[in-house]
């Protein structure tokens, strides 16, 4: 075989296809992708114990906001009849900052870990070829968002069925479902939570493109991601909050309710995609033309 045809047997889907499974068991192999991983899945046992607690003597959760109050206040208050809202509760409780924090931190990583390491320049030589390269990483950390997300609704619905009853579940529009539509909607709801995190990601590959910094990367993605869930928070910019990637991370909720309201689930689902398409491309832009020395 000439070098030639060597080069585009590299260069087949199957090679592709190979990268793409080394880049995964780099990822999930790390300790820091275990360790964030355990964590997650520590925060829906730790809800779930509190709750246990708090309810040992009979009483009830105050739940503030009621039903159409948003997705933590809601779903937490029926943890002790329904075992299955420890799901919803645990992805409303780590939506907001753990997940995504845990995503930035692997997308950050993505190629800017590499340059760190000094074994992006190997990887582009071998010849994966940048867009290929940079797809791959992308691709990985949208793995992890569905792994992470998928951790937590585990993890949530293990100590449910431990510690709680379950049963047909009451929606938060008053409706009453079976347990195995609301096993359903679990999932769903999971795999919303995972495409909401997908603009995250995107900005992380993005900023870890910008830097030869690996800790750089993960932190400045990290504080953007802080960054804008203070100013999702001043009423001042009202105007501006339905284009912030978190704005409508809670509109999970929605599948809860009979019938369920698309609106604001269609908006965040577009919205990521925009932040995908704008920040996938600006990484795209500034990787095929970086100059890489590491």
């Amino acid at each position: 075989m000439s070098q030639v045809e060597a080069i585009g047997s590299r260069r087949s889907p199957l090679w592709t296809f190979g990268l793409l499974r080394s880049e995964l068991a780099v990822t999930f192999g790390r300790w820091r992708t275990l360790a964030l991983l355990g964590v997650l899945a520590a925060v829906p046992v730790l809800v779930g114990i509190a709750v246990k607690i708090e309810t040992s003597d009979g009483s009830t959760l105050g739940g503030g906001g009621g039903p159409e109050g948003g997705g933590g206040p809601a779903f937490i208050t029926q943890i002790t009849n329904n075992g299955l809202f420890l799901v919803f509760t645990a992805l409303a409780a780590t939506l907001p900052f753990f997940l995504p924090m845990a995503v930035g931190v692997v997308a950050g990583d993505a190629i800017a870990g590499e340059a760190n390491a000094g074994t992006l320049r190997y990887l582009l030589v071998a010849p994966a070829g940048r867009t290929r390269l940079l797809l791959t990483k992308y691709a990985t950390t949208m793995a992890f968002c569905l792994a992470a997300t998928l951790v937590v609704a585990v993890s949530a619905l293990t100590v449910g069925v431990l510690l709680f009853p379950l049963g047909d579940l009451t929606t938060i529009s008053g409706t009453r479902i079976s347990f195995a539509e609301g096993l359903g909607r679990a999932l769903l709801i999971a795999l919303v939570v995972a495409a909401s995190l997908i603009g995250i990601a995107a900005l992380g590959l993005f900023v870890s493109t910008l830097t030869n910094s690996g800790i750089a990367a993960m932190a400045t993605t990290v504080g953007l991601l802080i960054t804008v869930q203070i100013l999702d928070q001043i009423p001042q910019l009202h105007a501006i909050h339905p284009y912030f990637f978190s704005h409508y991370w809670l509109s999970f909720a929605d599948l809860m309710r009979e019938p369920v309201y698309w609106d604001d689930l269609v908006r965040n689902l577009g919205l990521q995609g925009l932040y995908a398409a704008v920040f996938g491309s600006a990484a795209w832009a500034r990787f095929t033309t970086k100059d890489v020395t590491a």
